[in-house]
């Protein structure tokens, strides 16, 4: 979530004061008798002008490869994501 907002705020969108918020789902599957995370799914909501709709979409799709804890875990598990827009 900081990598996605400090994208924004470096296009003058705000993502603090509640603005961003995330709630991140872990899949757990066990194997070999170990539980072992397998998929995160990310869902993001941000409360923002209409106005910043598109770049704020545009954002969310590139994000996630300029974040080091989306490139560590990645290779290992699934990770997605998905952005609510809520016009303010």
């Amino acid at each position: 979530m900081g990598t996605f907002g400090g994208a924004l705020e470096a296009r003058q969108i705000s993502a603090s004061g509640g603005r961003l918020v995330g709630e991140g789902i872990g899949e757990i599957e066990k194997e070999d008798n170990v539980l072992v995370v397998r998929r995160i799914h990310v869902n993001l909501r941000l409360k923002a002008e209409e106005q910043h709709r598109l770049t704020a979409e545009r954002t969310h799709s590139v994000f996630a490869n300029h974040c080091p804890i989306y490139r560590t875990l990645s290779p290992a598990i699934a990770i997605t994501t998905e952005l609510a827009f809520e016009p303010v």
